[in-house]
């Protein structure tokens, strides 16, 4: 194949354009290579990172864009880079909806949301005026809230069954890691039920000062039957 740079770029845009992902890596890739050293071959590896997202492979998008990071670390597009990555790892139906079907959020879920937050969080650190920050901190509150709301639905789960110190572990690791989200108060009345069913008065009243510090305008006598979570319509 004896086209220019600038052609096989072209092509290969034309190929991920019409949804030929695959050809358009294998050409994105030659082009890495042809166009060493240059700003068009970092541009070829950003398009191949994407268009290995595009066909479902994760992990060698991934494992491109960490070798663009890596390799040029003061390329202008570096914000595009990490918006990528975090884009790549973020699940848009994690938690909210997804713990209505199925019980478990696994360790792989879970881990995937906070590598994408993390790479959201640099992008708005890093670059706070990138045109991708905006949408990046808006996927931030949504990992954080997701996140929060599966802990606080699990803990739910094991109060219905009479689990109340499995109840109050999960509620406390959903007080203690997503400080500030609307479904802290749910943990917060959790909590207040499972330590009235123990018999453990003390710490009920602590938590039920907390909750009225914490959420003023909120009823505080209601029990974990009566609290609507958050994202529930």
């Amino acid at each position: 194949m004896g086209w220019t740079t600038d052609k096989l770029f072209n092509e290969a845009k034309d190929e991920a354009k019409s949804g030929a992902w695959d050809k358009a890596i294998g050409m994105f890739d030659k082009l890495e290579g042809r166009a060493a050293g240059t700003t068009l071959a970092q541009q070829a590896q950003l398009e191949k990172a994407f268009a290995q997202f595009k066909t479902g492979d994760k992990i060698q998008a991934l494992a491109t864009l960490e070798r663009f990071l890596k390799l040029h670390p003061a390329s202008p597009a570096i914000d595009y880079a990490l918006y990528l990555k975090g884009l790549i790892n973020f699940n848009e139906n994690l938690g909210l909806f997804s713990f209505l079907t199925r019980q478990d959020l696994s360790e792989r879920d879970q881990k995937a949301a906070k590598d994408s937050y993390e790479a959201f969080r640099e992008l708005s650190s890093r670059f706070p005026d990138s045109k991708y920050a905006p949408d990046a901190r808006q996927r931030m509150t949504y990992i954080v809230n997701s996140l929060a709301s599966y802990e606080v639905h699990v803990a739910r789960y094991y109060y219905s069954r009479g689990a109340y110190v499995a109840a109050i572990n999960r509620a406390q690791l959903a007080i203690s890691d997503f400080q500030g989200v609307p479904a802290v108060e749910e943990a917060l009345n959790i909590l207040i039920s499972s330590y009235e069913a123990l018999g453990l008065s003390e710490l009920r009243d602590d938590t039920r000062r907390v909750l009225q510090k914490s959420f003023p305008k909120v009823a505080t006598n209601k029990s974990v039957s009566e609290t609507k979570a958050w994202w529930k319509f």
